[in-house]
């Protein structure tokens, strides 16, 4: 079990190190994938960028996501759960996400520009996936960028979601834990697993 996603990153970056001063980049979903992914970018001397996909909850449980959507209004849903969705709700609460997934990548970027990612490998990296949707949508954007290859690296995710993430187009998904082993939780395979918060990422972002 990581210690922490400091811990996690570098144990990432040891099953990574055949991309070691390569033409990859990495790809961290913010807030807490960006801790994960600046140690794996510094341990492999890489680029680090962001990929800032917005959860969309359920409106009686806004921790069961049923969707996500990005600044550009990308999207990815359970299809049998909308239906029953009310319209003018979701269609609210989509266009917060999106907003909130646009002031993310403004802040956090600072005014650089985003990577190039034609014919790159592109990793990319989250503290963890539970029902893995903003990470399917990360893969969905990154997969329009005409990468050579797409590789998700993070340190657990449910078998479900791995292979959903595989169907969305990633050729590879790197794991410190088995999926079988998934505990229903992405902090309960951490011994810390503290908010992280924008000023952290803006630091690690922009050293």
């Amino acid at each position: 079990m990581p210690r922490d996603r400091h811990d996690a990153g570098q144990r990432l970056a040891t099953k990574l190190k055949k991309y070691k001063n390569t033409n990859a980049v990495v790809l961290a979903l913010p807030r807490g994938g960006v801790v994960v992914g600046y140690e794996i970018a510094r341990a492999l001397s890489l680029p680090l960028d962001i990929i800032a996909t917005r959860k969309i909850g359920h409106p009686s449980n806004p921790e069961y996501a049923i969707g996500a959507v990005d600044a550009n209004g990308t999207a990815v849903f359970n299809e049998a759960e909308i239906v029953q969705i009310d319209k003018r709700w979701l269609e609210k609460e989509i266009q917060e996400q999106k907003n909130e997934a646009g002031r993310r990548t403004k802040a956090y970027r600072k005014g650089k520009k985003q990577l190039k990612l034609s014919g790159k490998t592109i990793i990319i990296v989250d503290d963890g996936i539970a029902t893995g949707f903003t990470m399917r949508l990360a893969v969905k954007v990154a997969k329009k960028e005409n990468p050579e290859k797409i590789i998700v690296a993070v340190p657990v995710a449910p078998p479900e979601s791995v292979d959903e993430i595989k169907n969305e187009g990633a050729d590879e998904v790197i794991l410190l834990e088995p999926p079988e082993e998934f505990r229903g939780a992405v902090g309960a395979h951490y011994q810390e697993f503290e908010q992280v918060e924008d000023e952290e990422v803006i630091r690690l972002l922009n050293p």
